[in-house]
């Protein structure tokens, strides 16, 4: 080997190895500060692209969720307005029908027919106050919600109104009806029943779409847990190892360094070729 005072090899192989250990030494001490043994595009390039595009779908599945906590909220709200409705409803067949006995005088008459009206008025409030984020799907305002079910927003799950207005198709009962006489006592009492039944069916409806609902959101949020998972597979450091390597990288540092103390120090060799 030439010995030279210009150029001193050992030196620079021993920088470069040293060099590389700080690199490596850096790599390593980045993957355990962050956890994430690829944290940039040029850690890995084709990596990191899947991993961005599942994260993209977990913060999408995100939105899904909102919209099913939403619709849950709409339909619980509906489903604790039907009920007490049901029970109004209960409670008005036993008005109705003591109005349908002939011996009543004119005054319990007007009282049964009082409570019957009161209890009309208590069902159109409540029907025009079950509403949740403006959503009321029992005043016969809308036709049906459609909500978000999957991250690409192109299916969707349905909540299906119940329009329970006076009058209508499930409460077939008039706001203006009475039960002021015998005659219309009895009209309403069939009216009645068929109201009663028409409701429950309605709560049911209301309650096996919700159970569709809370089930669906169920296996969303086990999706995104899943997509976590597969994500941290792809980009997680294994943190026991990355210790052990932090460890043998800074010995090797340390090494690195005293060599190259050493390998600077060959070129004063020369002066004793002079003495």
């Amino acid at each position: 080997m030439t010995i030279s005072v210009n150029t001193n090899q050992p030196a620079l192989i021993v920088l470069q190895n040293l060099n590389r250990t700080n690199d490596m030494l850096g790599d390593t001490q980045n993957r355990i500060n962050t956890g994430l043994k690829i944290s940039t595009a040029k850690d890995n390039a084709s990596v990191y692209a899947i991993a961005q595009k599942q994260r993209a779908s977990i913060a999408a599945l995100g939105a899904v969720t909102d919209s099913l906590n939403r619709a849950t909220s709409i339909s619980d709200v509906a489903s604790a307005a039907g009920q007490t409705i049901s029970d109004i409803l209960n409670t008005m067949k036993q008005k109705v029908v003591a109005a349908m006995d002939p011996s009543q005088d004119n005054v319990s008459r007007a009282a049964l027919n009082a409570d019957y009206k009161a209890a009309l008025r208590q069902i159109a409030q409540i029907i025009q106050t079950s509403a949740f984020d403006g959503a009321n799907i029992l005043d016969g305002s809308l036709t049906g919600l459609k909500f978000i079910a999957n991250s690409d927003a192109n299916q969707f799950i349905t909540l299906s109104t119940q329009n329970m207005s006076l009058g209508g198709a499930i409460i077939t009962m008039a706001a203006t009806s009475s039960i002021n006489t015998v005659t219309n006592a009895t009209a309403v009492l069939a009216s009645l029943t068929t109201t009663i039944t028409n409701v429950n069916s309605s709560l049911a409806n209301i309650g096996a779409q919700a159970n569709q609902i809370a089930s669906h959101n169920k296996f969303v949020l086990k999706l995104v847990d899943a997509l976590n998972v597969g994500v941290g597979h792809l980009v997680d450091a294994d943190m026991a190892a990355e210790s052990a390597k932090l460890q043998a990288l800074q010995v090797q540092q340390q090494l690195g360094a005293q060599a190259l103390s050493i390998a600077n120090q060959s070129p004063q060799v020369i002066l004793q070729l002079f003495k």
